[in-house]
């Protein structure tokens, strides 16, 4: 007898422990589904970056290190250069938003607090300029060069910067595409004009 009462007492502890997993199992899933499709439509709205976000105050530390500091410099300038010659000829209203908000975002979280509150102060005075190709590559010439003066580096020829910071543009054939025609994509030249800005121009 007392045999008989052991196994159904580990049969009842056995079928609670089943019933128990079954309804963890199922409430799971329950909550699972609308936190999953909440969490998707939260991710699918369109992003909205205030201007608090985007011209907030930097805080990262002085680097005191001048060849990381220098190698730090050199490398961003280069991208912000080669991203101006790889900017479209005739960009759209979301084009021109986007890299405007990359640029101050760029001076926002900058590595190099020092660095980064300068050339915020350029921005607040040369604001972004991103109207076409051509006029980004200046604007970020003309900044480059307010950095330069600054630092007392020699100042650079704004004419020549679509030959020094070179795109990187190659004819990589599509398919579909004759061969031997061109892209829409037209090498940077800069004239004088669009080399020289004035304030919030």
């Amino acid at each position: 007898m007392p045999r008989k009462q052991h196994l159904s007492f580990l049969m009842a502890i056995a079928f609670c422990a089943f019933l128990g997993i079954t309804f963890v199992l199922s409430s799971r899933k329950e909550t699972d589904g609308p936190v999953t499709a909440e969490f998707a439509a939260a991710n699918q709205q369109a992003l909205s970056v205030s201007d608090g976000i985007l011209k907030g105050e930097n805080k990262a530390a002085k680097i005191e290190n001048a060849t990381l500091k220098a190698e730090l410099g050199n490398a961003s300038w280069k991208l912000l250069h080669t991203m101006m010659a790889k900017f479209p000829d005739k960009p759209t209203d979301e084009d021109s938003a986007a890299l405007k908000s990359y640029i101050h975002l760029f001076a926002r979280l900058y590595p190099c607090g020092d660095c980064a509150r300068h050339f915020q102060k350029i921005l607040q005075k040369f604001p972004p300029q991103v109207a076409t190709r051509s006029t980004a590559a200046a604007w970020a010439c003309h900044v480059h060069n307010e950095v330069n003066k600054r630092l007392k580096k020699p100042i650079f020829d704004c004419s020549n910067i679509g030959d020094f910071y070179d795109c990187g543009c190659a004819e990589d054939p599509v398919e579909g595409k004759e061969k031997g025609k061109k892209d829409s994509f037209t090498p940077l030249t800069l004239s004088e004009n669009e080399g020289s800005l004035t304030r919030g121009g």
